[in-house]
Parts: structure tokens; sequence; C-alpha cells
């Protein structure tokens, strides 16, 4: 399956921001299951790529003069491979046994993954388990934020894909499974799922196997991955930091769809300021 992605996330400001620093997570690489056929970034100015320590592609967007609003523009064309089921990497995998602040496991946790695993860790007990935290945790738009631990999630039995992800690997990892977060984008033809998503990935039997809590699945025949990481702090499209500003509005727009890309204004951060585009073209 070939998608085309159109994401552009927009932020105003009530006040003049100082200055600003954007990490932007917002380019996918090939992989066994997805071979980026062109993506371009629409950006206020310049910037390098870099790979951070999870083999992330990384952008780091600077402005270091004042400006009232920021426009993020991504788009391009990806192809999926559906039937594959797993991808290998010679990284190891070790690193995402360790739990942080939003992925910790409590108590509650504990016994939840063991119960429906029955402490197995095979590929078979950790789809029980995805459809376990499913029933559990009931999809509600709204009931968290960003900073939602998955002990909090789980004990208020609602969330999002964020929390769904969180919970799932707090449970692998407390039964020993290395588990990583996933951002990117699912293409759905229902209208009432968001386009941006986030789902977790497995190590079992040398390779990452996908477990999409909030839609039960367990492959990602429409799943394009741009980041991973140990939790949503690691892999977000966009984190930032800024100095000044006041309360911040933030607009994002996302389309996926299997066919032809849906073309964008170019957009501009201030009056000023030059958009610079950034684009890497394969033939496919």
């Amino acid at each position: 399956m070939r998608l085309s992605i159109s994401h552009e996330t927009t932020y105003h400001y009530d006040d003049q921001v100082r200055a600003s620093i954007q990490y932007l997570r917002l380019t996918p690489h090939d992989s066994e299951r997805q071979q980026v056929l062109s993506w371009q970034l629409s950006l206020p100015r310049p910037v390098r790529a870099q790979v951070d320590p999870f083999g992330n592609i990384l952008h780091v967007l600077t402005m270091d003069e004042p400006h009232e609003a920021i426009v993020i523009g991504a788009r391009g064309q990806v192809e999926i491979d559906e039937k594959r089921e797993a991808e290998h990497e010679s990284q190891s995998s070790l690193p995402f046994l360790r739990f942080t602040r939003l992925t910790e496991a409590d108590e509650a946790i504990r016994a939840f993954a063991a119960k429906q695993t029955r402490k197995r860790t095979d590929r078979t007990a950790l789809i029980d388990l995805m459809h376990a935290l499913n029933q559990h945790i009931t999809y509600t738009p709204g009931s968290t934020a960003v900073d939602t631990s998955a002990a909090q999630a789980f004990a208020n039995g609602a969330g999002v894909c964020q929390d769904h992800t969180h919970a799932f690997l707090a449970c692998a990892r407390s039964l020993g499974v290395p588990a990583r977060y996933v951002s990117g984008y699912l293409y759905s033809d229902s209208s009432e799922h968001l386009a941006s998503h986030a789902w977790a990935e497995a190590w079992i039997d040398d390779a990452w196997y996908s477990f999409d809590v909030t839609n039960q699945l367990a492959i990602p025949e429409r799943h394009l991955k741009l980041a991973v990481g140990l939790d949503y702090l690691d892999a977000c499209p966009v984190r930032g930091m800024r100095r000044g500003g006041g309360c911040e509005q933030m607009h994002a727009k996302v389309v996926v769809s299997p066919s032809a890309p849906i073309a964008i204004p170019v957009p501009a951060v201030t009056k000023a300021a030059p958009v610079v585009q950034m684009q890497v073209q394969r033939q496919s």
C-alpha cells in the first residue's frame, strides 16, 4: 500500500516569543516494512538532519528572533509492505526494558500483566494483553494529558492511543519483554480515527512486532512509522521549548490517504521569514 501524507502543525502565541527551539521527528526512514518514495518538510529556515540515539531522523529548528507563530509542514509518499509482520534490527533491544516516569509499572499494572498473559511472553500472550488493555482503558479523547502516566490512565480506565501505548509498555517491561513507543500515521476508512497515531512494538523472537492497543491490531498493515523511543517524549513528532509568548494555541491537520498527496500552501512563520523546503526523492 502506498500512503500519501499531508501534515501541518501551527503554533500561535498570545505574545511574541523571544526565542524557541523545536525538535522535529517528522521524517520517516526506510526499513524492512516501509520505503520512503518522497518526503518534504516546509520549515521557516534551513535545518540539518541528524540521527538521535534511537535511530530516528531528527531536525532541530531554532528561532532566535521574535515571532508570534510557527507553521511546520511535512508531506510525502511511503510504500508499506502490508504482509510483513515483523522488523529486524541490529541495535540491541535491551535499552527498551527501562521504565520511565510515563511507563512505570505499579503493582496494579504488574498484576494485570501477569494475569492476562499467565506470565507468558510469546506473541500470543502479548496479543491477549493488547485486547485486555483495550477493554480496561476505554478510548476517551480529552480524558488525559501529554504528561499522564501509564499508571494514572490505567487507574482511571480511560485514555487515548498514547495512554494505551504507555500502558502496554509498562506491562511488557514488567514481564521482562523489551518494548518501545512508536509514533506515526494510520490510514483508516473511519473519520472517527485520528490519522496521527501511536502504538507499541515488542521484541519477540529476535524481531520487533507491533501492537496497536487502540485498534486491537497486531499486524501494522496501514501504519507508517515516524519515530520510536522509550515513551512519548522520545518519539513525539514535534517537541519544543520557548521563552515568552504567553498562552499557546496549537492546531494540527493530518491527512493520510492511499491516493495522491494533497497539496497544502507553503506557510510562513513570520512575514519576514522565508520558508525553506527540504525534499528527498526516490523513484519507485
